[in-house]
């Protein structure tokens, strides 16, 4: 549950708003096509903070339909412990099989507010966790003394590790040994972090790419390095997508183009325009032309 590809996947919307299901079955169906581990909803690619707490449950149930025995997380990112801690409830009784968990996204909270907000919701889900440390996006760093710990609740099973330093990771694992999984959350260092020993990547520029970052991380799995750095390296421009404040739009630009989805967003997003709308574009169908040709890179049998 806790190794390979795990992507944090766009929530799909019709023109009117709703939630586009068919649209989400078809593309979170392409994910488990490609090999993926399984996947998560309801984050920051997902726009979870755009849905109710009540859509989110309905997008939790439209991917587990479409991933079958494969997991699927629900991410936990409220202002509140109270509002936290209600829907991790929830995403236990909707079959959530783990929870993502983002310590405080608005009020920054110290060292032990940190710990007790995660304890806090650990309990109240009562299913694995996933702890998302992201100082760079929510200024809420979960260091690896406070992991250690945090290890004290068996719910805690995992790190999306997202400082955006990669040395962060070797420091978990010499801090804590073998207790957690670490998944890189930081797109443009996922091969990186994964010859640094991470068990695997939540990743976002994957959900139009499915079969080239699965191939990366199975080419890593059979030490094949030289062969999965040639896929990163033509893969990584369309990686750095993943790394900015617009990564919603982008990436669902990404989708239309690569996979035929659709780039409907909820307000006060808006769909790309003008010349940054061209920019990304012009990088996306560039590296489209040149795409590698996976029949290169077959698998062991």
């Amino acid at each position: 549950m806790w190794k390979g590809m795990m992507p944090a996947v766009t929530t799909k919307f019709n023109e009117d708003g709703s939630i586009d299901v068919a649209e989400m079955e078809r593309c979170i169906g392409l994910q488990m096509d490609a090999g993926n581990a399984g996947v998560i909803v309801c984050g920051t690619l997902g726009e979870g903070s755009m849905l109710s707490p009540e859509e989110r449950i309905d997008v939790l149930k439209i991917a587990k339909s479409a991933c079958g025995d494969k997991p699927v997380l629900l991410t936990v990112s409220e202002a509140g412990t109270r509002e936290a801690c209600d829907l991790a409830q929830m995403g236990r009784k909707a079959g959530a099989d783990g929870l993502m968990v983002v310590p405080s996204p608005i009020y920054h909270t110290d060292r032990d507010e940190t710990i007790t907000n995660l304890k806090a919701i650990s309990s109240a889900g009562d299913l694995p966790v996933m702890i998302y440390s992201n100082r760079v996006a929510y200024r809420v760093d979960v260091t690896p003394e406070m992991m250690v710990e945090l290890a004290e609740d068996d719910r805690m099973v995992a790190i999306k590790e997202s400082s955006d330093d990669i040395r962060r990771l070797t420091d978990i694992v010499n801090k804590c040994g073998d207790r957690y999984n670490i998944l890189t959350g930081v797109d443009n260092l996922g091969l990186e972090a994964l010859l640094m020993g991470a068990d695997g990547w939540v990743s976002g520029v994957s959900i139009a790419f499915p079969e080239e970052n699965q191939r990366i991380y199975d080419l890593v799995q059979e030490g094949r390095i030289t062969e999965a750095r040639e896929i990163y390296r033509w893969l990584r421009p369309l990686l750095d997508l993943d790394v900015s404040t617009a990564l919603v739009q982008q990436i669902k630009l990404a989708e239309a183009i690569a996979i035929g989805s659709t780039e409907h967003v909820r307000a006060p997003r808006q769909i790309l325009k003008g010349e940054h709308r061209a920019n990304v574009e012009k990088i996306i169908r560039d590296q489209i032309a040149c795409r590698p040709n996976l029949s290169k890179y077959a698998l062991a049998a």
